[in-house]
């Protein structure tokens, strides 16, 4: 009897020792800007956990374009950020549309369960759709259905809102319409800028993401999604390099929404008078406005004054409705950014005025 259990025992443990590994479920990410880095170091450290369900089996990103002054043509910065992680560069897939032949039977190859998105930039069609089982996932900056859109932190903080946050939801062939797994909140500062909000968000939004990636593979998250009520949704268009000057003409809080929200690109730009106060010459000059604050105690008696002052570190602007906008930095064609002191400095003598 005793050697009969010792026999069952042994025979039982070979046998669970023996027993293959589960297999990991194949996802693929989708991605393209830095912020995208931020959700794929995320993956990439849950998937390396002992106990995960998953493996990242392949990149989608942008083609490499020619960036920087140099204008060497450089692969995205997800793709050297995969790279540079020892990611097999065999498996980060460049096309140029999300649509094509060769790519998608490359992706069905695969047999991703599942296909997540974060700052792609690029429109899925249908029969990408259609190839992941567990669907496709999108980590997107903003309340949805609230921003829905290219821009969506960019036009939240041009709007001048209080408050957003990060979504993740199922993605559909309808722009950011797809049911939501979950959100998460998040109160704005009024002094942060656009590519400080987009990283923190999409930050939550891995935390998001890894959170929920359990209930996403057993396909509880597809029952509790909830669909997005579409009478409340907004829009965040793409932002155009056209709408980066700015009109004194508006009020101070709207002008300053604006350079927080076009920081980074395409930045902010206004023209200014530079006069010669011994001949009366003047020259018309380009500024990036950098960073600005809405100044609290401005007297400003008529919309009809120009005059751009120097008042304790900062360029202050004349705008609308008699309200005042405090320039604290700014930048020459071709320069480095400088504070306004500098640039006041600079100027030896000379007086400055909107136009």
């Amino acid at each position: 009897m005793y050697s009969s259990l010792m026999l069952r025992r042994f025979c039982c443990f070979q046998t669970s020792s023996s027993s293959p590994p589960l297999k990991k479920k194949p996802v693929v990410f989708l991605g393209s800007p830095q912020v995208s880095a931020t959700v794929l170091d995320a993956l990439l450290s849950a998937s390396a956990a002992a106990d995960s369900l998953f493996e990242v089996a392949a990149i989608v990103t942008q083609p490499p374009s020619r960036r920087n002054r140099g204008k060497k043509v450089m692969p995205s910065p997800l793709a050297q950020y995969a790279l540079d992680r020892g990611f097999s560069a065999d498996l980060i897939f460049t096309p140029e549309r999300a649509g094509e032949d060769i790519f998608l039977s490359n992706l069905k190859a695969l047999e991703p369960e599942l296909c997540i998105t974060a700052a792609y930039g690029n429109i899925l069609p249908s029969k990408f759709l259609n190839i992941p089982p567990l669907g496709t996932v999108n980590i997107h900056p903003s309340l949805l259905p609230l921003y829905r859109g290219a821009a969506p932190v960019q036009r939240a903080l041009q709007d001048g809102v209080k408050e957003t946050g990060v979504s993740l939801a199922f993605t559909v062939r309808a722009l950011d319409a797809g049911p939501i797994i979950s959100c998460g909140r998040l109160e704005i500062d009024n002094q942060i800028k656009a590519p400080d909000l987009l990283e923190l968000l999409f930050s939550e939004g891995s935390k998001l993401l890894i959170h929920e990636l359990p209930s996403i593979f057993d396909g509880s998250a597809r029952l509790k999604a909830q669909p997005q009520d579409d009478s409340k949704a907004t829009l965040a268009p793409k932002i155009t390099p056209e709408e980066s000057w700015l009109s004194f003409d508006e009020e101070a809080p709207v002008l300053h929404n604006k350079v927080r929200a076009f920081a980074g690109w395409p930045g902010t730009r206004a023209k200014v008078g530079v006069v010669d106060k011994k001949n009366g010459h003047e020259n018309i000059l380009e500024l990036k406005i950098i960073t600005t604050r809405v100044c609290s105690h401005y007297n400003i008696q008529s919309n009809e004054v120009d005059e751009i002052t120097f008042v304790k570190g900062a360029l202050v602007f004349p705008c609308g409705e008699c309200t005042g906008l405090e320039v604290l930095e700014v930048q020459l064609p071709g320069k480095k950014a400088i504070s306004a002191a500098a640039f006041w400095n600079g100027l030896r003598g000379q007086t400055l005025k909107k136009l």
